[in-house]
């Protein structure tokens, strides 16, 4: 098509009028088809002249930055891009004349936050560099996908593992238990037998009594470590069945209102009335909300406010809890729903890790957001009960009577 439109410019003198209009109609169609395509790809293309003022945007990179139209012609890309990151990038990049493979870049365009992947080529034509061709990739969600999938497989790889480990460590831990309870019983006989000839307990006795009390204390936290992690690798057995979010979150806030007070924590709570109702496990479900709850709590120290909504769109229910803690640092948000991971000294780092798994048994997703000193909040999304739609027939409109599916609606064609 190129050698098509220099051949012709070599003989537009010669040209009628009628000529050069079907010629120009001809560019402008060819044109349009071309922005047609940029504008069709999914993802973000800008083009700069020699100057580095931008030429060309195609739609995506013009909704995915976004662009300051008043300040596109005659300046500078840094100078027409609002996201302050993004205008660093592109100032050192374009300015140094550097080739830029597939940057990663945190943006916040349009109040959303966003990982974008750049990359910056010189445009040649005619072995000369006329300026630059930037590419942008929006991967937020490829890199969420990565992350999803890293803490499956490591949520899998521990199932082996836990089938004989766990199961090695609970049953001398049993053991351990009952000899403990054997010492404490014979010891509290020989005491009373001693009282009852009139003599006191010894020193001796009464020290033996407390070790005694906590190696109990230290087993049951054993068993209490064994018994998340075998619940944290096992399969599930759901037993699902219909019900409304709403309900266990009354349940769950009225059962630890009275602890909450005692830390001078405020629930705030802003259920949705017109919440659909789910398929899920009360049970788990239960523990879920409470982990979430009870890591909220942990998170304020000096008291504060537990905030807990619920809401329903596109056919999804979703369940936010937050807290004005203390926050979660940046380098943690991606790690906190690995196994083991924590950053609490007497935490097991399962805690998370079981929301995880349970809502991802429901079918659903969860996400965190936090600022370090001004909260965090976690977001359960399940999938809501789609309610089977009625269709009338043609036949039906008429009498009034609806057909379900299973066959023709009286008065319909049979």
């Amino acid at each position: 098509m190129r050698d098509f439109y220099n051949r012709a410019i070599k003989k537009l003198d010669k040209f009628t009028a009628e000529q050069s209009r079907d010629l120009l109609v001809s560019a402008a169609l060819e044109i349009d088809r071309l922005e047609s395509v940029l504008d069709s790809i999914p993802d973000g293309i800008l083009v700069c002249d020699e100057k580095h003022c931008l030429t060309m945007a195609n739609k995506y990179a013009q909704r995915i930055l976004p662009l300051n139209y008043s300040e596109t012609g005659g300046v500078p890309l840094w100078k027409a891009v609002q996201d302050e990151r993004v205008v660093e990038f592109f100032q050192e990049t374009l300015l140094s004349g550097d080739r830029v493979f597939e940057r990663e870049i945190d943006a916040g365009g349009q109040g959303i936050n966003r990982l974008l992947s750049i990359s910056v080529l010189p445009l040649v034509r005619n072995h000369r560099i006329t300026g630059s061709l930037i590419y942008i990739e929006d991967i937020t969600e490829k890199r969420s996908r990565e992350v999803r999938l890293r803490r499956a497989e490591n949520l899998a790889s521990l199932t082996t593992l836990a089938a004989g480990v766990a199961h090695e460590i609970k049953n001398p831990l049993g053991s351990i238990s009952i000899h403990l309870q054997l010492m404490r019983k014979a010891l509290t006989k020989k005491t009373g037998r001693a009282a009852g000839t009139g003599s006191r307990s010894s020193p001796d006795t009464a020290l033996l009594d407390r070790y005694l009390g906590v190696l109990n204390e230290e087993v049951d936290r054993l068993n209490h470590i064994v018994v998340d992690f075998l619940f944290a690798v096992r399969p599930m057995t759901l037993e699902l069945r219909e019900g409304n979010i709403n309900d266990i979150i009354r349940d769950l806030t009225g059962f630890v209102r009275c602890e909450l007070e005692k830390d001078r924590i405020k629930c705030e709570l802003e259920l949705d009335r017109d919440l659909p109702p789910v398929l899920l496990d009360e049970r788990y479900m239960k523990q879920a909300l409470l982990n979430l709850i009870k890591n909220a709590q942990a998170a304020m120290g000096g008291g504060g406010t537990l905030g807990i909504k619920t809401s329903g769109m596109d056919g999804r229910v979703r369940i936010s809890v937050s807290d004005s803690g203390e926050g979660i640092s940046e380098e943690n948000l991606s790690k906190i729903f690995e196994p083991y991971f924590t950053t609490k000294e007497t935490g097991t780092g399962l805690g998370l890790t079981l929301v995880f798994k349970i809502v991802r048994e429901h079918q659903g997703e969860i996400s965190v957001k936090s600022k370090v000193g001004e909260g965090s909040s976690f977001t359960i999304t399940l999938p809501a009960i789609q309610k089977e739609r009625r269709l009338l027939s043609y036949g039906a409109a008429d009498s009034g009577v609806a057909d379900n599916g299973a066959g023709t609606a009286e008065g319909g064609n049979r």
